[in-house]
């Protein structure tokens, strides 16, 4: 019994295999996987359009048998692997046309758009013209020899050169142009300066001219122009109603010279100043304010006249105070100062300036409120009294003295 006991539990492990491959024997496959009895797994499509030697070498059509679906578990596998297997209808991608629903699609169903051999005409889809490009059309005549522009060619080398020449107009054409282009306007021919001074009336049109350098109100002061103090006063003098025109600069060494000189020949009211002075601006502008403050209506309360015109003896002159030898230079030699000799009335009366008699009294009042009315424009006032140099005319200059000193005779 023991011996018994004993073999029964190798017997049992023998058993269990045998058992399991009798169980399965349907299963295993007759022939190697890699001959020619079991193939690899192949999709659906393929087995169904394999040959008939493939399926069993039978010969036969086996797409016409049904697909039968294996029944009654293992035993039956081999049965429905050798069943003939009809053709299944293979699902189309999501994304193609077919699944799309497009039976004719406008291009490969690989996806891949396929671009013409001349490339995309977008123009002659939309029913436009081609149109020439400039650098098309600048190459184009280039090529021609028509280039109506210089051409350089060899641009950043040490030798460039021109290409062609450009197109001129000849001389009959030209004069054609023109001829045609004055007659549109109404003008025969090219119109002159006159024809063009009445056009730009008439039209009212305005002309920016440039600058003429020659001009020192016109040119820049950082090209040598009148600086900005200069053009402040001349606007001054304008409002007064200054009669003046600059004239070149003067020049005598470093005592004498008028760096901005004008020419003074009358003031305000149609005051005539005789002969003209060459006085600086500054000395302009201080006395046609005393002519216009001062002695225009000293005149009209003395003689109810007023001023015609007022007599100058001394402008600008190089020389020293007093003309005497080795004195200081006269403001005379700067242009900053003016000497008045005599006060013409628009009655006719002709006023010297002089010691007068005892019974002017007229005359005498008026040379009174000449002195000392004159001392708040100027900052020296000498007359008839003061001294011999002065006994015959009034001296007015703006000689810059420290502290504002003003020298005024009375």
């Amino acid at each position: 019994m023991a011996f018994v006991s004993r073999l029964r539990r190798p017997f049992g492990l023998l058993l269990i295999p045998a058992m399991l491959a009798a169980c399965s024997g349907g299963l295993t496959p007759p022939d190697d996987i890699d001959g020619s009895g079991v193939s690899a797994i192949r999709p659906m499509e393929e087995v169904s359009q394999a040959p008939a030697s493939d399926m069993g070498g039978t010969g036969e059509d086996v797409s016409v048998y049904p697909v039968t679906e294996p029944s009654g578990g293992a035993e039956n596998m081999d049965t429905a692997m050798m069943a003939p297997v009809t053709e299944q209808k293979r699902l189309p991608m999501i994304d193609s046309d077919e699944a799309m629903g497009i039976s004719d699609p406008v291009q490969a169903s690989s996806g891949v758009l396929s671009v013409p051999e001349g490339g995309i005409n977008m123009d002659e889809g939309l029913g436009v013209e081609r149109v020439e490009g400039l650098a098309e059309a600048q190459a184009s005549e280039i090529a021609e020899g028509n280039a109506t522009q210089v051409v350089v060619a060899d641009i950043g080398s040490d030798t460039p050169r021109q290409v062609g020449q450009p197109e001129s107009i000849p001389m009959s054409d030209a004069s054609m142009e023109l001829g045609a282009a004055a007659e549109s306007d109404g003008y025969l021919g090219v119109p002159d300066k006159a024809t063009m001074r009445k056009r730009q009336a008439v039209e009212g049109e305005q002309v920016a001219f440039l600058p003429r350098l020659n001009n020192p109100m016109q040119t820049p002061e950082t090209m040598g122009g009148m600086p900005a103090s200069e053009r402040a006063c001349r606007q001054r003098l304008l409002k007064l109603g200054v009669k003046f025109r600059d004239v070149p600069r003067i020049s005598r060494g470093r005592s004498c010279g008028i760096a901005w000189p004008v020419e003074l020949s009358g003031l305000s009211g149609g005051i005539q100043i005789k002969p003209a002075a060459q006085v600086n601006c500054q000395i302009t502008e201080a006395f046609a304010r005393w002519v216009k403050q001062e002695l225009v209506p000293s005149s009209r309360t003395r003689y109810l006249s007023g001023v015609s015109a007022i007599h100058q003896m001394s402008s600008y002159s190089c020389r020293t105070m007093n003309s005497r030898k080795g004195a200081a230079m006269s403001e005379h030699a700067k242009g900053n100062a003016i000497d008045v000799g005599k006060i013409v009335l628009k009655n006719g009366k002709a006023i010297a300036i002089e010691k007068k008699g005892f019974f002017a009294f007229r005359e005498k009042g008026l040379l009174k409120s000449v002195r000392s009315d004159s001392c708040k424009y100027f900052s020296t006032v000498l007359g008839p009294g003061s001294d011999r140099y002065h006994k015959d005319h009034f001296h007015f200059d703006l000689r810059a003295r420290k502290s504002g000193y003003r020298h005024c005779s009375l």
